[in-house]
């Protein structure tokens, strides 16, 4: 059987419930935060973890149910866009810095994390130093579900990555990446172009 084609606007921004428990919820989330833009919805079990004030959320930004947001030492920023969306059970770690532009679109149980662990044999993983490099994401970037993205990577302006990838390389604007490892297998294109990343 063939594919149906169903074109529809995404509906999360029409359904977020902002009553009154919601609000408060919120504003006892956000105590000690960076900043935080207009509009900004975080939802359930959202967790601002270690170092709150150095995590910067922009306006119109959707933090789903059980994402975790961790600047893991004083020196770390997480900075996240207007109009992106970090979806569920989503993780995000910063040793140097992660930094999410505008209008992205994060699937649900994706994982970042900038630094990794020494594996020197002749001694114990975790008495070695660690090493990290920020990750940068640019504007109109999706990531599909369960997507990992490693140190120092960037991933260009529009690309959009697969389902379940892992990314430890740059991925160039406008391009569509997918797999471990991570292989270019296309661009967006101007027109009538649907592409399905399962997220």
């Amino acid at each position: 059987m063939a594919d149906t084609l169903l074109r529809t606007e995404s509906s999360v921004r029409k359904h977020l419930s902002r009553g009154i428990w919601q609000r408060i919820r919120q504003t006892w989330m956000l105590r000690g935060i960076g900043s935080a833009g207009e509009g900004l919805y975080l939802e359930r079990n959202v967790r601002l973890l270690r170092h709150p004030q150095n995590v910067d959320l922009g306006s119109w930004v959707i933090v789903k149910e059980g994402a975790r947001l961790c600047p893991a030492n004083r020196q770390a920023r997480i900075r996240i866009g207007d109009w992106t969306t970090i979806g569920y059970h989503t993780y995000v770690f910063a040793t140097a810095g992660v930094e999410i532009g505008a209008n992205c679109l994060i699937a649900p149980f994706c994982y970042l994390v900038d630094s990794n662990h020494g594996v020197r044999r002749d001694q114990l993983i975790r008495e070695q130093p660690m090493s990290a490099s920020p990750i940068v994401i640019e504007e109109d970037v999706w990531l599909g579900a369960g997507v990992t993205v490693l140190k120092g990577v960037k991933i260009g302006r529009g690309a959009v990555v697969g389902a379940g990838s892992v990314v430890s390389t740059d991925v160039p604007a406008y391009a569509i990446a997918s797999g471990n490892p991570l292989q270019i297998t296309g661009e967006r294109r101007f027109k009538d172009a649907i592409i399905d990343v399962e997220s």
